[in-house]
C-alpha cells in the first residue's frame, strides 16, 4: 500500500486550529461536541487515504470524546478549592503552547532563510553547502482544506458495484501521469473537475498522486473560489546546468 507521510503536512493540533480559525471560534470556549464530531469525520477520510500518522489523529479523537463526555456530566468536576473544572482547559493550554511553538519555529525558519542568502568567506564555491528538502507546495491552503475537497467528491461519487464486476485498481504513478497530462493541456485545473463522477478508488489514488506531486515540487496547490475545492497548478521544473568537466593541472 502506498502511503504519504502526514508529518510532511500537518498534525491533529493543526486540524483543531483549522476548525477554530475557519469558524472564528474563541479558543477559550471551544464547542467540543461539534468539533469532536467533525474531527471524527475527517479522521475517517484520513483512514481511507491511508496517511502515515493517522494514529495521532485517532488519539486526539479519543481525547475529544473524553472531554465531550465529561462536559455532559450533570455535575461539573471540582478542583481542590471547590471551583468547577473546565474539561477543555488542558486542551486549550496545549493549543496555545502549540501556537507559540509554531510562531517560534516560523521565526527561526525566516532567520534561516535570510542566513542562507549569504555565504561565509570561502564557502560560496563549495558544493557541500547544506541542502534542505523543499516542503510541499501548498499555497494559501492547508492539508485539511484539501481533505475537505476530497470529502466532498467522495460523498458525491457513484456507489461502487457490489457483485459480479471486477473493481479497477489504480497506481500512484498512473495517476501522476494522468494529472500531468491534464496540466500539460490546461496548465491548471480544479481537483473536483479532475475527479468528478469517478470511482472512489480513482478519487483517492488521484488525491494521493497530487499530494506526492506537490511534495516533489511538480505542482502547487491553492484554494479556489469554490467551497471544498482546490486548484492544481503546473510548476515548471528548472533543469540544472550540467556540471563542467573538472580542470586538470600538469
Amino acid at each position: 500500500m502506498y502511503r504519504v507521510r502526514l508529518d510532511q503536512f500537518e498534525g491533529p493540533l493543526d486540524l483543531l486550529l483549522f476548525f477554530i480559525q475557519r469558524d472564528e471560534v474563541d479558543i477559550y470556549d471551544i464547542p467540543i461536541a461539534r468539533i469532536a464530531d467533525e474531527f471524527l469525520a475527517y479522521v475517517r477520510i484520513l483512514e481511507q487515504i491511508d496517511l502515515d500518522g493517522v494514529g495521532d489523529f485517532l488519539y486526539m479523537a479519543a481525547v475529544l470524546i473524553n472531554i465531550k463526555a465529561r462536559m455532559l456530566l450533570p455535575s461539573p468536576e471540582l478542583d481542590e478549592e471547590g471551583e468547577p473544572i473546565d474539561p477543555r482547559a488542558e486542551l486549550v493550554e496545549r493549543l496555545l503552547e502549540y501556537v507559540r511553538y509554531k510562531e517560534a519555529a516560523m521565526g527561526l525558519s525566516e532567520q534561516f532563510d535570510r542566513r542562507s542568502e549569504s555565504f561565509t568567506r570561502g564557502a560560496a564555491g563549495h558544493d557541500d553547502t547544506l541542502r534542505i528538502e523543499s516542503p510541499p507546495r501548498i499555497e494559501e491552503a492547508s492539508i485539511f482544506d484539501l481533505v475537505s475537497a476530497l470529502r466532498r467528491v467522495l460523498t458525491e461519487a457513484p456507489d461502487e458495484p457490489q457483485h459480479g464486476i471486477e473493481v479497477e485498481a489504480y497506481s500512484i504513478e498512473e495517476q501522476q501521469e494522468f494529472v500531468a497530462v491534464r496540466l500539460r493541456e490546461d496548465g491548471t485545473c480544479s481537483f473536483v473537475s479532475l475527479v468528478s463522477d469517478r470511482s472512489k478508488a480513482f478519487i483517492i489514488t488521484t488525491f494521493l498522486a497530487v499530494l506526492e506531486m506537490a511534495r516533489e515540487g511538480r505542482v502547487s496547490l491553492a484554494m479556489s473560489g469554490t467551497p471544498d475545492d482546490f486548484m492544481i497548478h503546473h510548476v515548471e521544473v528548472e533543469v540544472g546546468e550540467p556540471d563542467s568537466p573538472a580542470s586538470t593541472t600538469a
